[in-house]
């Protein structure tokens, strides 16, 4: 048995793993589209001689953190037939995965995990969350006091992209979209899109939606202004007629609560994603920290998955300069700070501050030395709304 690159003349074998393992069946048309996306895809089988016997997908994206790009390796259809699991498998196809992207410059990883222990093993951690609401149509009414107007139109990407990427540039973690994640990922055949314009009709907005059913579903929701946002819940509202409830997905420091007169309504928040640093050297050479003049600080991180991952960085800024070097473990005695892989991404891109980990006791240091970190590390939400 062996690890093997697969290509397109295998796909009637792993898209037959797919089916099985994620359970469901998909059409002929259907299936054209999977294999045309899949053809972006990096695919590695655990090959048992010409029989798959466990595959994954990675697939070679990018992402926004703190305002600055970053490639980012998605992982994704991770399956094995029955017969062949608890052989290991997995394990060595994501370590496979893993030194492929450190190679390819691909700093972070994504996955939307089946099981979060199971990948915690491995070094990834929630690091996103969704907050999931589900609103009475009533409860949207009232008069939203925005100026200009909304406008149904035909999937047009070059209208959609530079309104979609000002809106990600605000969170961390976003996909920096290209074309085809667009037209494979986004605009489908079912689902309609809105534009809200402001008064100089410009595009400052814009919602992918579906409505059946006495249900409005919100796919996306994207607005660069105050006035956009209420201009978009405002045409959200005037589907009274049709649907009696809305559902939507959106970050979780979105504060529609405090717009609605009755703030009552079904709201939910869920982890969804989980990331990973594939290379945490060169991850914190790139990342763009706060100027804290006098900053030196040593922190000892832990990757038992990555071993090369493990041991002591030291920061260090002078004259508006940050400098990161790695050093062995038995260079310096103590750390200021300590934490694992896990809890460094989840600090870093920004699902959770210093303290609160802290606190928790999930990284290890002292009052000051947290006090200097919360201020390294920029302030800035996270939210990932997409899916692979």
């Amino acid at each position: 048995m062996e690890i093997q690159q697969l290509y397109s003349k295998d796909y009637d074998q792993i898209f037959r793993l797919s089916q099985f393992a994620f359970q469901y069946k998909l059409t002929e048309e259907a299936l054209i589209k999977k294999k045309e996306e899949a053809d972006r895809h990096i695919i590695w089988g655990w090959m048992d001689k010409e029989k798959l016997a466990a595959k994954l997908h990675l697939i070679p994206l990018s992402v926004y953190i703190n305002g600055k790009t970053f490639k980012m390796g998605g992982i994704s259809s991770v399956s094995t037939w029955p017969e062949y699991r608890r052989n290991g498998m997995v394990k060595q196809l994501l370590s496979h995965a893993l030194k492929y992207m450190k190679e390819n410059g691909q700093m972070v990883s994504y996955l939307h995990p089946f099981s979060v222990p199971f990948y915690r093993k491995f070094g990834w951690e929630i690091a996103f969350n969704e907050k999931h609401y589900t609103i009475p149509m009533e409860k949207l009414q009232r008069n939203w006091e925005a100026d200009g107007y909304v406008r149904r139109v035909e999937a047009d990407i070059e209208l959609l992209h530079p309104i979609y990427s000002e809106f990600a540039l605000k969170f961390n973690g976003m996909l920096t979209r290209d074309k085809k994640w667009w037209e494979q990922r986004i605009l489908t055949d079912d689902e309609l899109v809105a534009v809200c314009y402001n008064t100089n009709d410009e595009a400052d907005g814009y919602m992918v939606y579906t409505v059946k059913d006495n249900l409005l579903q919100v796919e996306e929701l994207v607005y660069n202004s105050l006035n956009s946002w209420k201009l978009l819940l405002e045409f959200i509202a005037n589907h009274d007629s049709m649907a009696k409830e809305v559902k939507m997905a959106v970050s979780e420091n979105d504060n529609l609560p405090l717009l609605v007169n009755e703030p009552r309504f079904k709201q939910e928040n869920t982890p969804y994603f989980m990331a990973r640093i594939v290379d945490v050297l060169a991850f914190l050479k790139e990342f763009p920290f706060e100027q804290v003049p006098g900053t030196s600080l040593v922190i000892h991180v832990e990757d038992t998955f990555l071993p090369e991952n493990s041991g002591f960085y030291w920061i260090n800024q002078k004259n508006g300069n940050t400098r990161v070097s790695h050093q062995d473990d038995n260079s310096i005695e103590t750390a200021d700070i300590s934490c694992t892989v896990q809890q460094l991404a989840a600090l870093l891109i920004g699902y959770k501050r210093p303290l609160e980990l802290y606190r928790a006791g999930l990284i290890q240091g002292n009052d000051e030395t947290m006090l200097h970190l919360e201020k390294l590390v920029p302030v800035r939400q996270t939210f990932f709304s997409d899916f692979f």
